[in-house]
């Protein structure tokens, strides 16, 4: 259950990525503008979903957000602390406040390293707990928080499936006691038969420690599930924010409501009777996005003004944002 007090402070965050032209003297040549001025904040104990499709830069707004990519331009507060002015111990009380599940379980872990020193790294590196003996029952206190024991201590990454490891990466996540966790994907690469057991593990841990959370995903269905409301980004930019079942019930956006209607219905009558909604084209390129409105050229209700007008940022509904002239 969220409160509304805001924990993190988006404003108008930017990411872009220099290109470099030459070998040896090298200048920019562009850029890709992978997060172009996004906005937002979530509530203590709230899950906020970020869903898009690939591309559209829901990774990069995770990591630039913990400061693991140095924004562009933009503000990031996390429980009153400023991310992006953050230096010397400021950079260590934002890595304890805030932390990350990745995508990929076996990717994010050190194969040379037991599970023992992956998860008693972060106490050693914060100073949290006095002796190796007391972090050393934390780690195991940490394991068994997550489904795990002491004897999987000494084990390595490659010993165990891809959902053990997913819950090593969460016990590494909690072992600084963090207020705020990007997950970024954390289902995404598991069996469908295991994504539920690591969803309700970190319902779980949210009911326990009062955890917030930037859930990233593209699991629509899964999204719905665990989040309270959902932002939907396209091509760098937040083009709908709403409650999640009020955007499932009444999306706004042309772009929401084509993500939505390829999500499958188990009620295969419903699902016949959908009419599916097919976007012409591909995604253009975030090196030069169009003009006015990002969406307008695979828009299907796109207006001359559309494309020479940036469409603003308004509350339609209570809590319901969106950025489109035709709505």
């Amino acid at each position: 259950m969220s409160t509304t007090e805001p924990i993190v402070i988006v404003d108008h965050l930017v990411k872009h990525f220099p290109i470099m032209k030459g070998i040896v003297f090298q200048h920019p040549e562009g850029a890709v503008r992978a997060v172009d001025g996004i906005s937002f904040t979530i509530a203590r104990a709230e899950t906020l979903g970020l869903v898009g499709e690939s591309g559209c830069g829901k990774t990069t707004a995770g990591r630039t957000l913990l400061n693991l990519y140095p924004p562009t331009a933009g503000k990031v507060i996390i429980d009153g602390l400023d991310v992006c002015a953050a230096k010397g111990d400021t950079v260590l009380a934002v890595r304890r406040k805030a932390q990350m599940i990745f995508q990929d379980p076996f990717a994010s872990l050190n194969p040379r390293w037991s599970v023992s020193s992956i998860v008693g790294e972060p106490l050693r590196v914060h100073k949290l707990r006095g002796s190796d003996k007391q972090r050393a029952e934390r780690v195991v206190e940490l394991l068994e928080l997550v489904g795990l024991s002491a004897r999987h201590l000494n084990r390595f990454p490659h010993e165990f499936s891809g959902g053990q490891r997913q819950r090593i990466g969460v016990a590494r996540a909690l072992a600084t006691e963090p207020v705020f966790i990007v997950c970024d994907e954390p289902i995404s690469a598991l069996d469908v038969s295991i994504q539920a057991q690591v969803v309700n593990l970190l319902e779980d841990l949210q009911d326990r420690l009062g955890l917030t959370y930037l859930f990233i995903a593209h699991d629509l269905s899964m999204v719905r599930h665990i989040c309270d409301r959902v932002a939907v980004m396209y091509l760098g930019i937040i083009v709908e924010l709403a409650d999640r079942d009020q955007l499932y019930e009444d999306p706004l956006h042309p772009y929401t409501r084509s993500l939505l209607s390829a999500v499958p219905v188990p009620d295969p009558k419903l699902e016949r009777a959908r009419k599916r909604i097919v976007l012409p084209g591909d995604v253009p390129s975030p090196i030069n996005p169009p003009s006015g409105c990002r969406f307008h050229p695979r828009c299907p209700i796109a207006t001359d003004q559309c494309s020479r007008l940036v469409p603003d940022w308004r509350e339609i509904q209570p809590g319901h944002w969106v950025a489109c002239h035709e709505v």
